[in-house]
């Protein structure tokens, strides 16, 4: 078969432009360059909290107020106490008067309560020795409830009498003993009177004077002295002889407190009992 020029001109054309489109076209997923896949982000690892960091945790302890060994409180007896029918165990039961301030803190208003008891109760002697009374106090309630232990003891007591306390917060009684001398005075003043008149004689005075003052001193030695009275409303200053921690999450006072109105004991003379019991 024979091919005109013509012809061979018309396929060589075809042929160019089929080479110019199959290098025009992009390059297929095979051709092209491999995708950058970033690596896998991973989250950090949380550090295990070290030795040193949980000794300091179990250390922390909550903070506590202290009140120091050697601070007064100032009292008011609520229950009267007399060595007539006291005994060892016996409740006692106080108020606090005014309120302990610490570092510009309220640490223990006013109208706290405060209970002890007795532990040692000595009638007065018939010759000699007055009434004692030996306190203790342990305890102490404050306005929202906050039990707090404590030891403490007396070192006044305002009993309206002529009681007194001791180094050891002993609490004693009077002696009387101008109300004794008075007793036998006036028996040996009546003895004489007596005597006198019986025999209408200086003598006879004599005798009655003698024998009045030999029943007053029997009336003085056979009969107890007077007894050791703290009647309700008895002011009692205490000392802390031991140093006090409170809790601050339970101390948070703004209030000073008031105390209960109690009248306090009116004046009076020790008074010798007219029984030998």
């Amino acid at each position: 078969m024979k091919i005109s020029a013509s012809g061979l001109l018309l396929f060589a054309g075809l042929w160019a432009s089929g080479a110019t489109l199959a290098a025009q076209m992009p390059a297929g997923p095979s051709q092209g360059r491999a995708e950058q896949i970033p690596p896998a982000q991973t989250a950090p690892a949380q550090a295990a909290p070290t030795a040193a960091a949980s000794d300091s945790t179990s250390k922390t302890a909550p903070k506590n107020y202290i009140v120091p060994s050697g601070t007064r409180l100032p009292l008011i007896l609520h229950n009267a106490v007399t060595t007539r029918n006291a005994k060892p165990g016996d409740p006692v039961y106080l108020e606090t008067l005014f309120p302990i301030v610490i570092d510009n803190r309220i640490l223990i208003p006013a109208g706290s309560y405060v209970e002890g008891e007795i532990q040692e109760a000595k009638r007065p002697g018939k010759v000699k020795g007055t009434g004692e009374i030996r306190l203790r106090l342990n305890s102490m309630i404050l306005p929202n409830g906050y039990v707090v232990d404590f030891n403490a003891i007396p070192t006044n007591a305002g009993t309206g009498g002529n009681e007194s306390t001791d180094s050891e917060g002993n609490v004693h009684g009077d002696t009387n003993k101008a109300g004794d001398v008075g007793t036998i005075l006036k028996s040996t003043g009546i003895g004489a009177g007596v005597g006198g008149i019986a025999t209408q004689s200086a003598k006879g005075a004599g005798i009655g004077a003698g024998a009045g003052a030999a029943v007053g001193l029997a009336a003085v030695l056979l009969t107890r002295g007077p007894e050791l009275e703290l009647p309700r409303g008895t002011t009692v200053d205490v000392v802390l002889d031991r140093t006090v921690y409170l809790d601050s999450s339970r101390v948070n006072f703004s209030d000073p407190g008031r105390a209960s109105s109690l009248p306090g004991p009116p004046s009076r003379e020790p008074t010798r009992s007219a029984s030998p019991f």
